[in-house]
């Protein structure tokens, strides 16, 4: 199945205990988040939530090509999409953060993503979470034994977009397991009715990101971050899933 491994009851098992350490991680990040809190704190606090919890940061040490990540969360404020680096930024009343985080147990991987409002924010921007949100829900709603990997993209796509927002093209959802990263790459836009075929075992984080905007993207010279290019801003969400024949099942949900 193009490289694409179905996943028995026992890895299964494994995922869902390194998934629910990540749902309440970011469940308590969530509570975490102010004025006045800088990113690095929240990188600090999730670290040692997931330790304490007897579970791995899967980011950390990740490596792409000859850079590596030595953070455990990715914290993405504002205009920036993914992959955000901590730092002392301080987050600031109608800031929006993008918090992306996983996490290893026994070798396996679960990852997911949200977005928190920062105070008070205006409608249209709640609008943007919400509606992004909305679109992971249709894309997993999708993930049934028989339809294709483009019924996923596609639902996300046409959610996002009857909203009068933007799907980030550059980035997509992905195969998940023994390595963070696996086949298939599961788009957030396209024609559905395309693609591998879905079967019982497969797992993925699918992940929409949506712009307020445009949906190009540019990096910054610190080789991780990704922003819009028009600097509007940008929402993000996910979830670890596996596909059954009762169908879906979220594995990163409390």
């Amino acid at each position: 199945m193009n490289g694409i491994e179905l996943k028995s009851p026992d890895e299964i098992d494994k995922m869902s205990r390194a998934s629910r350490i990540v749902a309440e991680v970011l469940e308590a990040l969530r509570h975490q988040i102010k004025p006045g809190v800088t990113t690095e704190d929240l990188d600090d606090f999730a670290e040692k939530f997931i330790l304490d919890r007897g579970g791995k940061p899967a980011f950390k040490g990740y490596q792409v090509r000859d850079q590596v990540y030595r953070h455990t969360l990715c914290v993405s404020v504002n205009e920036e999409v993914v992959h955000g680096i901590p730092s002392k930024r301080v987050l600031k009343e109608g800031d929006i953060v993008g918090l992306d985080l996983g996490v290893i147990v026994d070798g396996y991987y679960g990852d997911a993503a949200i977005t928190v409002p920062v105070g008070v924010i205006p409608e249209q921007v709640h609008r943007l979470l919400r509606v992004t949100e909305e679109a992971l829900h249709k894309g997993i709603a999708q993930a049934v034994v028989g339809n294709r990997i483009s019924d996923i993209s596609h639902a996300v796509q046409a959610h996002a977009e009857a909203a009068r927002f933007s799907v980030v093209t550059d980035f997509v959802g992905h195969g998940i397991g023994r390595k963070l990263h696996e086949e298939p790459q599961v788009p957030n836009y396209g024609e559905p009715g395309r693609g591998p075929r879905l079967k019982p075992g497969m797992a993925l984080a699918i992940e929409p990101m949506v712009n307020m905007g445009r949906p190009e993207t540019a990096h910054l010279a610190d080789g991780w971050t990704a922003v819009t290019r028009d600097g509007s801003l940008s929402a993000h969400f996910e979830h670890t899933i596996v596909v059954t024949e009762t169908g879906p099942r979220i594995l990163t949900k409390l």
